[in-house]
């Protein structure tokens, strides 16, 4: 398959899989006797692999040790399973911080609903307001 033809299979453009190389998420294919890349279909459900994890909110890097487990030793599950685990506590981290970040924001919401306008925006001085956020 041709770079062209692996992208439109797996969805992405051409400049992604000619990262993914660079990255070493993919191997470099052997090229043509005119100087195409020739992959083997595999390589789209590498390349799909790769984005589901990225999809979950796995780095390259994380992925990148992933591919090496599921190359290295199919066995590899509680490797797999500790750093699920680690970023299930990141994401639920992260949904902490937005819900924290939800709240302010219905606070100035708020504040500009009942505050006095006469003075200007409230949200606008909150923002400037050096003070402790929540």
């Amino acid at each position: 398959m041709k770079i062209g033809e692996v992208a439109r299979a797996a969805g992405v453009n051409v400049q992604t899989v000619r990262y993914y190389e660079r990255r070493g998420l993919l191997e470099e294919p052997p090229r043509t006797d005119a100087g195409y890349r020739s992959y083997e279909p595999q390589v789209v459900e590498r390349i799909r692999f790769i984005q589901r994890a990225q999809n979950l909110g796995f780095t390259l890097s994380e992925i990148e040790e992933l591919l090496d487990l599921r190359v290295e030793d199919p066995h590899q599950c509680s490797a797999v399973e500790a750093r699920t685990g680690r970023k299930l506590e990141e994401v639920q981290r992260k949904i902490g911080e937005l819900r924290r970040m939800e709240e302010v924001l219905y606070d100035l919401l708020a504040a500009c609903r009942d505050g006095n306008r006469m003075e200007g925006c409230p949200i606008l001085h909150a923002l400037e307001d050096p003070g402790p956020a929540k």
